[in-house]
């Protein structure tokens, strides 16, 4: 198992369908279990992906219509049935804050965990700052208030064995080195060279506009909706979404390496045309077009 990786768990937009779930996507990375928008049937597709209660350590929410979230109820009661011996943090858009209570507190139910609530609010929030890793928000245009969510690992630096082993740096004299950036006359830049963090990004409903670009920048990995096919591009602007060819565009100008595109409207039922789409648009890079319980693995690091 990646310790980095996309499970889909649903992949439908409004309606759900006899092969796609209302949507839910988690994220592993590393330590982190990020569930992203739990629609309906999200606890079931977790059972069905192998994705476990403990496996969560965070709930993100875009916005609050039923397709993004209406399986936070029963997310939350699994994650305090499970007894989740961690706390979860969940955030969301602080507009909605009352639906998040009335989906926490749906029915009866004896709670365990310690749910911590983050929401967001303003144009764009910085939710986790950390040596490990900044996860923000961006606000996007729909109907209802909805965000974006952007992971970036900080950039390092990868150690070179070969130089380690010229320069006579063994054994703790290696982590030393990492901490204090020079021993013995021996720098850090003698011994390694940069390595980029990796990004993420999960953009779900909205009409194109500056915070896709900003959320999508230099990503190895990007999820966004792809509602319609470009065909019915005056719909998508109309309710707030983005057209198979709109996505991939971002994706081929952002320099996204992995395009995720989902959240498919009903209304189409052969994939091919969203990847045809999405290369005639001119994405070059590594294309998925989303499948129930599929998995996607971060890509490795980019090479400087």
């Amino acid at each position: 198992m990646s310790a980095r990786e996309l499970v889909v768990l649903g992949t439908a937009s409004q309606v759900p369908t006899r092969h796609r779930n209302h949507n839910g996507y988690f994220l592993r990375w590393d330590a982190e279990g990020i569930l992203f928008d739990p629609g309906e049937g999200t606890q079931r597709q977790m059972l069905r992906a192998g994705v476990a209660a403990h496996d969560l350590t965070r709930l993100c929410v875009t916005h609050f219509h039923g397709d993004h979230s209406l399986g936070l109820a029963g997310v939350i009661q699994r994650i305090n049935l499970d007894r989740v011996p961690h706390p979860v943090t969940a955030h969301y858009p602080e507009s909605g804050r009352r639906f998040f209570d009335r989906l926490r507190y749906a029915t009866a139910y004896r709670e365990t965990v310690a749910l911590r609530e983050e929401p967001v609010k303003g144009e764009a929030v910085v939710l986790v700052d950390s040596d490990a890793f900044l996860l923000e928000a961006r606000r996007l245009s729909h109907p209802v208030e909805a965000y974006g969510y952007r992971l970036v690992e900080p950039d390092g630096r990868r150690m070179l064995p070969e130089r380690l082993a010229a320069h006579g740096i063994t054994g703790p004299a290696v982590g030393r080195l990492q901490r204090e950036g020079e021993v013995d006359g021996v720098t850090l830049a003698d011994v390694s060279e940069p390595r980029p963090g990796q990004r993420f990004a999960f953009v779900m409903d909205t009409r194109l506009c500056d915070a896709v670009y900003t959320l999508a920048d230099g990503c190895d990995l990007l999820v966004i909706e792809s509602t319609f096919l470009d065909e019915d591009a005056a719909l998508a602007e109309e309710h707030g979404h983005l057209t198979a060819g709109q996505a991939a565009r971002v994706a081929a100008e952002s320099g996204v390496r992995h395009l995720v595109l989902t959240h498919f409207s009903q209304r189409y039922t052969e994939p091919e045309d969203f990847e045809r789409q999405a290369r005639d648009a001119g994405f070059e890079g590594e294309l998925t077009v989303a499948q129930d319980l599929g998995r996607v693995t971060v890509p490795k690091r980019r090479q400087t």
